[in-house]
């Protein structure tokens, strides 16, 4: 049940933005193993003034950079992580062709019993 926040630059294509989510979508699938159509993503754009990164950690990044933060259960490996953080990496480059210096990811783990996923219930808990 990952819910994704991805912000980057304002100004890309709606087929850009679309082969994002597809991208994302795919690697979760392959490397966590998210059940079919498990799709919650948001994409937030920003101007230039509210768009800040560097170079930092020995890493070159453009103004094509996408900063990903993905919420997920607190149940997932370190190998689970890796492998997503690589085809992240490799899926994102395929389409739309961000290049793999340009993808910043964040998993924030969160126990079973925060997630509310309709009807106001507590669904794992």
């Amino acid at each position: 049940m990952p819910i994704i926040h991805i912000s980057l630059r304002a100004g890309k294509p709606e087929a850009y933005r679309q082969a994002i989510f597809d991208s994302l979508y795919c690697a979760m699938r392959e490397a966590l193993d998210v059940p079919e159509d498990d799709q919650f993503m948001t994409i937030s754009e920003h101007d230039a003034a509210n768009f800040r990164y560097g170079n930092a950690y020995g890493v070159t990044r453009s103004d094509d950079l996408v900063l990903i933060q993905i919420t997920v259960f607190d149940s997932r490996t370190l190998e689970q992580k890796k492998a997503l953080y690589r085809r992240i990496a490799e899926r994102l480059g395929e389409n739309p062709g961000i290049r793999p210096e340009n993808v910043f990811v964040n998993i924030v783990p969160t126990a079973k019993e925060n997630w509310s996923v309709g009807h106001g219930l507590a669904q794992f808990a």
